[in-house]
């Protein structure tokens, strides 16, 4: 086959230019960029574009409702499958929730640990956040912290409703139109999300403009904690749980190499799911395995999306120099364990769901999400690749336990 020079193929050329200038993240960089220099150059006019930021912010809250509700109640609903296959549901939904949670307490372990949003003593103090710290540590009650938050209200609603959903006799007909209104729903957070250079715009030039160029260092200090520790996940915890079963993370990792290049292009770990099913049984896991742990991982087994948001959570505190007691750190985890479900594959819905978590918090001031959109973006490919490396291991795990796993065709295929 021949391979045309760069110079022989203009089409090339032009194509990958205009996959460029159309790559949402290519524009967040740019606006990332003209934000630091209005906000350090032009310190007066940068803070005054706060409204910008902040608009956008509250534009992405208006989706949290709809979105956790309806991505719940399907998931929930969804779960009618899992009957058909009993044992192997129910360890796949147990593996999903212990990994999860793992994955969450270190994220949650590796922010306290080495402290992202702190640069001195007190935190950047973006903003008065006295305002949001109306329960104290020692007065903190479970009661009243869920009839004051609405985010807690819409989980409840709707995991209420899955459940109900999977005893209606006209289960099918309501699922689909759901479906259909869960497509409007996640078509127009796309359109909104095509704001996000100006949010990041906003939010960057506000942020330089008032407090400096000293605030780029925590950020990127919590970049390099997040891809960090999501590399420490794969290689020692997902690694460890492969090595149980005698299979090297390595050869894993390199038998999906494709899938990886693919979900790092696109910054979306759904990009990859028909080759990745594939892959898997050609690996030696059976079908019926396969087609019931993969798809079902994208909702409840996300383990990068869950390390980044409890990062998040942790760093925003530390920021705004909120302290949180052990009880609300066990119940942002509690949270994101929920909220964290179904928040794969679509642009903008880990945003949503840090937003919602903040919001059921009622502790840690939601402007600050304008603050972190500047850097969002950067970490979706982590989230991504961690995501499907996740469910590359869950569907070998649970194929293993089954018994339903063809020793014999694994190395081949992998050393190919």
């Amino acid at each position: 086959m021949n391979i045309p020079t760069p110079n022989s193929s203009p089409k090339t050329k032009k194509s990958t230019f205009h996959a460029v200038i159309t790559n949402l993240t290519f524009w967040v960089l740019i606006a990332i960029i003209a934000g630091v220099l209005l906000g350090h150059f032009s310190p007066e006019n940068g803070v005054k574009m706060e409204i910008v930021g902040k608009t956008f912010v509250d534009i992405i809250k208006l989706f949290i409702g709809p979105i956790i509700f309806l991505t719940i109640v399907l998931g929930i609903s969804g779960m009618g499958n899992l009957k058909k296959v009993g044992r192997i549901g129910v360890k796949a939904l147990f593996y999903f929730e212990v990994v999860s949670t793992i994955s969450l307490a270190i994220g949650v372990g590796v922010a306290y640990f080495f402290q992202p949003g702190k640069i001195d003593k007190s935190g950047l103090a973006l903003q008065d956040a006295s305002k949001y710290t109306n329960h104290a540590a020692e007065n903190f009650s479970w009661l009243q912290f869920f009839l004051s938050n609405f985010t807690l209200q819409v989980l409840l609603a709707a995991i209420v409703c899955g459940i109900a959903l999977n005893f209606y006799q006209k289960r099918e007909q309501t699922i689909l139109v759901l479906e259909r209104f869960s497509n409007v729903v996640f078509l127009g957070l796309k359109y909104v999300m095509y704001l996000a250079p100006i949010g990041a715009f906003g939010g960057m030039a506000y942020t330089i403009g008032k407090f400096g160029l000293q605030t780029l260092i925590p950020l990127g200090k919590l970049m390099l904690c997040v891809y960090l520790t999501m590399a420490l996940f794969v290689f020692m915890i997902l690694g460890t749980i492969l090595r149980y079963y005698k299979i090297n993370i390595l050869s894993i990792l390199k038998y999906i190499k494709e899938e990886l290049l693919l979900v790092l292009g696109t910054s979306s770990s759904e990009a990859a799911l028909p080759s990745i099913m594939v892959k898997l049984e050609q690996m030696g896991c059976s079908k019926s395995v396969v087609g019931l742990v993969i798809p079902t991982g994208y909702s409840f087994n996300l383990d990068g999306t869950s390390i980044y948001l409890s990062m998040s959570v942790i760093f925003l505190a530390q920021l705004y120099d909120v302290h949180l007691s052990f009880a609300e750190i066990l119940s942002v985890i509690g949270i994101l364990m929920i909220t964290s479900k179904g928040a794969a594959g679509v642009t903008g819905s880990g945003f949503i769901v840090l937003a919602s978590t903040l919001t059921a918090i009622h502790k840690i001031p939601v402007e600050g999400l304008a603050f972190l959109l500047g850097v969002d973006k950067f970490m979706s490919e982590a989230r991504a690749i961690t995501n499907i490396i996740g469910n590359t291991v869950a569907t070998i795990v649970i194929s293993k336990t089954e018994h339903d796993f063809t020793e014999l065709n694994l190395e081949p295929v992998i050393e190919e």
